[in-house]
């Protein structure tokens, strides 16, 4: 069995667990770990020499028996300008063509030293794709719990990478009960982009290449769309640490995107509320990979967002659609959940200074919406 330094950690019940134990959530209040990894400044002036891979920000991740054994080359995606004040990063130009291979080559390091019987994820639909990606690239036995009428597509790429898919009746939610139920059996790894914090030290390279991009420095404002919050949280947690070994003197603000149809924590952040309020009914939403009513690590969302001065935007159907259609015209085809960032940029006031949105998954996984 492979031994590991770090530790999982619980942030509300303060208990931990050894990382090379397949126990996918906290045993007492079922939420998701944390990861107790203390990272070393990432030398700036070597970078130019290094693998052209997330692993060339070795320093800032946590140590893994086969990182580079299993990489596909993810990162390292272009930063081109929109307009004057807004940039885009290209993070839909990855192996399985979205920025979920951040945090799935992680997880494929790690369940490749553990020798599970089964990696097991639930998606709706891009980490789904990157799990059986990274799985096929680690020589991994992989199946997918997937909504019922997730893109035919996507389940198309998951198939196509020989993993098993199982689509489960009714919305993301319900297919994430079931993926947890499914995690409890014997020898199975559970690659959950939600759970597992090693997912969040991929999606933070996110940051790590905007900082390397701009000599050093990082954006104004870093605007991500936000679900279940992986590379929001991701990008906080790469903000911190630039800050702490002071690579950086200013933090930039997270401004985090819901579609109006499924905006639980914009509704919370609103409020004032350091948790979800109330129950969320997820309506149908062109932004699909962001329709999660009820996010496990919305308390930490909240305070992401909030510590770095930043704030929630909302945008309706139409200007997604809109949003979509623009950015084609522009050369850059997204699926509808991309465009969400652009869409509320574009229909609020400029912040001073820079600002970067991504652009997360590619158009041709889901076509020009309607």
């Amino acid at each position: 069995m492979l031994l590991l330094m770090d530790a999982y950690a619980c942030p509300r019940c303060h208990i931990r667990s050894t990382v090379d134990a397949l126990t996918w959530c906290c045993p007492k209040c079922r939420g998701p770990w944390d990861l107790v990894f203390a990272s070393t400044p990432v030398p700036l002036a070597s970078l130019a020499s290094r693998v052209n891979s997330l692993w060339r920000y070795a320093e800032a991740l946590p140590p893994l028996p086969c990182g580079p054994e299993v990489t596909l080359g993810e990162g390292r995606t272009p930063l081109v300008p929109l307009t004057d004040a807004v940039s885009a990063k290209l993070d839909f130009l990855m192996p399985s063509l979205s920025f979920k291979d951040r945090g799935a080559v992680m997880l494929a390091a790690l369940a490749r030293g553990l020798r599970p019987r089964t990696v097991l994820a639930d998606s709706s639909g891009n980490a789904g794709t990157a799990i059986a990606a990274y799985g096929a690239r680690a020589g991994l036995d992989c199946v997918v719990y997937v909504p019922a009428g997730t893109s035919p597509k996507k389940l198309e790429q998951i198939r196509a990478h020989g993993a098993r898919v199982v689509e489960v009746p009714g919305d993301r939610e319900a297919t994430a009960r079931a993926a947890r139920e499914a995690a409890g059996e014997p020898g199975v790894f559970y690659a959950s982009h939600v759970y597992n914090p090693y997912f969040l030290h991929g999606t933070k390279t996110y940051v790590y290449e905007l900082w390397e991009e701009l000599g050093g420095r990082l954006p104004d404002t870093v605007v991500v769309p936000v679900g279940n919050g992986t590379l929001l949280l991701g990008a906080f947690l790469a903000v911190e640490e630039l800050h702490r070994h002071g690579l950086v003197d200013t933090r930039p603000a997270l401004v985090a995107v819901q579609a109006e149809a499924v905006s639980p924590l914009a509704r919370a952040f609103r409020a004032g509320a350091e948790d979800l309020t109330g129950t969320t009914v997820a309506r149908p939403t062109l932004a699909e990979g962001i329709a999660i009513p009820a996010p496990p690590r919305a308390r930490q969302i909240l305070r992401a967002v909030r510590a770095t001065g930043g704030t929630f935007l909302t945008v309706t159907e139409e200007q997604i659609r809109t949003a979509q259609r623009d950015l084609a015209r522009r050369g850059l085809f997204v699926e509808a959940t991309g465009a969400a960032c652009w869409a509320a940029t574009s229909a609020t006031p400029p912040r001073p200074g820079l600002t970067v949105v991504p652009l997360c998954g590619a158009g041709a996984k889901t076509g020009l919406v309607p």
